[in-house]
Formats: structure tokens, sequence, C-alpha cells
């Protein structure tokens, strides 16, 4: 004797979800264009219902449900709607009791294909949507903004864009950038307008941090930018109870008690992409946002400065971190097996066909991958600066020996900074000063917070880019 199935019930976590949906959609979705939530057994039908001024579309069997609606609720069966209403069709039941073969001669294929997809006949496929690299919306205002709050009400739409574009690509926000154009009839004291960049410890996807702007002048244009953005990694839930999390994120806490007590005090331990198990774990600074090799790569993107990236056996652990490569999206990254990168052949010709004779090096470790092309480089000829601060050796010790050993072979050593601050060398060189000032302002630590708040105390707007 055949046991019957047992029957499955949604789960409690599930019912939750809905019903959490029903509740943020009319306060949440309006400014998206959204006016119904409703679902279905098929996309179709779920858009029908919705359509229809309905939400449960498994009340009744989908045919039953289906057939009372108007033919208005399908788009593809609407456009036939003066042709199907001479023939005394008003609902989308009546059009289906028609002989297909008829329909398929009097109307177009989509029509049966959109009736048998929504009736659950036919699968269905949609264009697999491809989402943009970067987010950056502009919308029309109705009227000029005078105060924060009603910029604010315009500006809604563009997070809530924001917030789906990150959902999308599963992805959150660290900084997102908020540009507006004051009205043509301001005050001269007032400016062009303003452009606020809001940071975050972590990636998020929480937008509302910009209620207490005060703004000179009226606003009457505009825009919302996604500056930095990276994966987010989602919540894993189970079947099981889950301990619930309460209080701030640990990377914010980190961030707070760094502040206080300086980061060098506050160590937290970090996976290295290294096939030996003594070096995949070393301690670190806890509030790593001012990087200093990211600092010198964005630097030299900003000045145009030839770079050669190379790594030692990428498939045994030896890949460059993303970050460095994200800055150089599409350049090829050179794997060698020589430890000296100086004996490798395909390396040594990059460098040669930059027309340079400057080497600016840096990397891991100090006292092998930078000491040992260094000092063959400075043999050759080469005038050769090594950025120690981008550059990381097995300890305190190695580092500074391996600095010694180069400075001594007549090798340059400078900071990250100080060779930035030499390409830039006078303010007044505004096709570049923008993108500096930007680095300066994620990279540089103290010295960018002190930018930040000049600005702050002096009421003037950052460099835009030109």
């Amino acid at each position: 004797m055949k046991r019957p199935r047992p029957r499955q019930f949604p789960s409690r976590r599930t019912r939750r979800g809905v019903r959490r949906s029903r509740c943020r959609t009319p306060s949440e979705c309006p400014d998206l264009g959204v006016r119904q939530l409703s679902w279905a057994p098929t996309s179709l039908a779920a858009l029908a219902v919705a359509r229809a001024g309905l939400s449960n579309g498994f009340s009744k069997p989908l045919a039953q449900l289906l057939d009372a609606l108007p033919i208005e609720t399908l788009t593809q069966v609407a456009a036939h709607q003066a042709t199907l209403a001479r023939l005394g069709c008003r609902t989308l039941g009546q059009v289906r009791a028609l002989p297909r073969g008829g329909m398929s001669r009097r109307f177009d294929a989509q029509l049966l294909a959109t009736l048998d997809q929504a009736y659950g006949l036919r699968p269905e496929t949609y264009p697999w949507a491809q989402l943009p690299e970067t987010f950056h919306a502009k919308p029309e205002l109705m009227a000029r903004a005078e105060h924060a709050p009603a910029m604010l009400f315009g500006a809604r739409r563009l997070m809530l864009q924001m917030a789906g574009w990150l959902m999308a690509r599963r992805s959150g926000v660290t900084a997102f950038t908020l540009r507006w154009c004051h009205d043509a009839m301001r005050a001269r004291s007032a400016g062009d307008g303003g452009e606020p960049t809001v940071r975050t410890a972590q990636a998020t996807r929480d937008t509302e941090h910009l209620g207490k702007i005060e703004l000179p002048a009226p606003v009457g244009d505009l825009e919302l930018l996604a500056t930095e953005a990276q994966s987010l990694e989602e919540k894993s839930f189970s079947m099981l109870p889950e301990a619930r999390q309460s209080g701030e994120s640990l990377a914010l806490v980190l961030e707070r008690i760094a502040a206080r007590l300086g980061p060098d005090r506050v160590l937290r331990p970090v996976m290295l992409e290294d096939h030996r198990l003594e070096w995949m774990c070393r301690w670190r600074p806890a509030p790593e946002r001012s990087s200093t090799i990211l600092g010198l790569a964005k630097a030299a993107k900003a000045f145009g400065v030839p770079t050669i990236l190379t790594s030692v056996i990428a498939e045994r652990g030896g890949l460059l971190f993303p970050q460095i490569t994200d800055v150089f999206p599409g350049q090829e990254v050179i794997d060698r097996t020589f430890i000296n990168t100086w004996q490798d052949k395909k390396t040594v010709g990059a460098v040669k066909a930059t027309g340079r004779k400057q080497l600016i090096i840096a990397g891991l470790w100090t006292e092998v991958c930078v000491a040992m092309p260094t000092i063959q480089a400075l043999g050759e000829g080469w005038d050769v600066t090594v950025v120690t601060d981008a550059s990381g050796g097995v300890s305190v010790e190695s580092h500074q020996v391996a600095t010694q050993r180069m400075v001594a072979a007549g090798a340059n050593v400078m900071t990250w900074l100080a060779v930035a601050s030499e390409w830039q060398r006078d303010w007044a060189r505004t096709e570049s000063a923008a993108e500096m000032t930007e680095v300066v302002v994620q990279h540089a630590g103290g010295s960018g917070i002190a930018y930040l708040w000049e600005q702050q105390l002096l009421n003037t707007p950052v460099a835009a880019k030109a």
C-alpha cells in the first residue's frame, strides 16, 4: 500500500518574509512606480493578478482565477482588444475558449504564446539582464529644492534605485556621492553646487545619511553616483533557529577603537594568498582603509604612469590581490617563475617597451622580490626608487635590513605619498588635481582626514573632476 505524501507547509521564516514584503511595498515602492504586490504560479499570471488589483494568485486554481480576469491584464492580449471585443470577448477565459486554429491564423503567434505561458502550459523565458558596472543616475526635479528635506525627497528615488542596483549585484556601497547644482538665480557666494561623499565603515545598502545637509541656495539639478562598491557577503539562513545578533558590527567597533588607541594597537588576523601554511596568516591593523599600495596604484593611474603587474606562480597562491588588479581592469598580469623579476625576459621587455629609464618598485617580499630586481637593475644603469611603505617583508627586521641593503646599492627610497606628490608638483595642475585629491582622501590616512576637516571648516567645495 502506497503511503500518502506528507504535505509541506511554508516555514515561519518564509511567511514572515512575505508579510514584511507586503508591509514595505506601500511605503517604499511607490517612488519606483510599484503599486501592487502579487504572487502566482507563473510570472505573467502574477502580473495579470496585480493589474486586476488582487494579491494572492494561489487562492483558486490558476485557470479558474485567470479566466475571470479582463483581457486588459495581459499586454499581448490587450493589443487585440478591439477585435476581441467585436467577437464578444471580455475576459481571458472567453479568449481562451476561441478555436486555436482560427486564433493562430487571425492573430499573431505571440497572443497564444502569452496565454499558454500565463496558464503554465508553456515555459517562460526572459532575456538575461546585464547590469552596468557602475551606478550613475540623474532625475528631473519637479521644482526647485529650497531645503535639504525637499532635496532628499527628490533624491529618494535615486537612493532606492541604487539600493536595487546593489541588491541585484549582491554588492554593498562603501562610498556614494550626491551631487547637486544650484539654481541659476542664486547668490554668487553660494557657488555652483556641492557633492558630499558619504563613506561607511563597511559595505552597506542603507543610504539614509544625507538628512543634515545645509543648502546655501535652491537646488535645480541632482545626481547620485556609487563611487565605491564591493561584493557584500550575504547572510546565510538555515532551517534551524539562529541566534540573533544585536549591536554594531565588528568592523565598525574595531574602527572606533583604533581611532582612539591608534591603528597600530588594534590588530586582526588577515589571510594571505600564499601556498606556505606558515605565511597564510598575518596580523595587520584592523582599519585597513588607508592602503598604501592602493594609493600608489591609483596615483600611478591618475598620472598616466606606465604600470606593470607581475606575480610568481599564480596557480600556486601567487595571485595579486583583486583590489590592485581592479585599478587596472583588463591589464595582463605577467606570471613568472623567477624569484628575481629582472631575470624574467617578458617582464624586462615590458619595462623597456615603456621607454622610461626610471623604475619605481613595490611588492612582496622586500628582502626577496623587491631587493633582487632593484640591485640588478641598478647594476645595469637604471634609476630605481623603492616605495617602502607599499612593500613588506616577512618581519620588520627583514624589511629594514632589505631597505638598508638597497640604499647601499644606490637605490632611492620613498613613501607612496611622497612619490604621488612629486608627480603632482603643483596644485595649479588642474588636470590631475581632482584625482590626486581623491586618492589622498581615500588612502592618505590622517592627511586625508585633515583635508576633509579643512574643507568643512572653510566651507569650500572639493575640487570636481574636469
